[in-house]
């Protein structure tokens, strides 16, 4: 396993994708607290955690939400991410009720097609007030 601090949840995002930066910028402005740490798919400590964790470095097909030593992929990852932000994304934690098959399935179309989706990548600032310190591994 990668050394990293791994006392806050860690979520692996593509910082060349719009869709999942835009997701990255949200996790950080919605939760002030800053129980979550992010790294771009792209840095040496996500690539390292990617083969880690069985994922190909050079075709990311998910984000990863990595808790407690355990990583959650598509949309188990999703729900978790959810689970630890406030509501009215908490809510969002319903969507188990949905079979993981269909939720996964529908997780992949969108998956494929992010790169299509218009938007700055990672490199854009991040939300006004936020403090990236301590919350950008990488």
């Amino acid at each position: 396993m990668p050394d990293f601090p791994d006392d806050r949840p860690l979520v692996l995002f593509d910082g060349d994708c719009a869709l999942c930066s835009g997701s990255a910028r949200k996790i950080l402005k919605h939760d002030p607290a800053g129980k979550v740490r992010l790294a771009p798919t792209q840095s040496p400590l996500g690539r390292a955690l990617l083969i880690h964790y069985g994922v190909d470095p050079d075709d990311p097909y998910t984000m990863l939400l990595i808790q407690n030593g355990v990583a959650r992929e598509r949309s188990d990852g999703v729900l978790g991410i959810a689970a630890l932000l406030p509501p009215p994304y908490r809510l969002a934690v319903v969507g188990r009720i949905v079979p993981r098959i269909v939720r996964d399935t529908l997780y992949n179309v969108i998956a494929r097609r992010r790169r299509r989706f218009p938007g700055a990548a990672w490199c854009a600032m991040p939300p006004k007030g936020v403090d990236l310190t301590d919350r950008v591994l990488g």
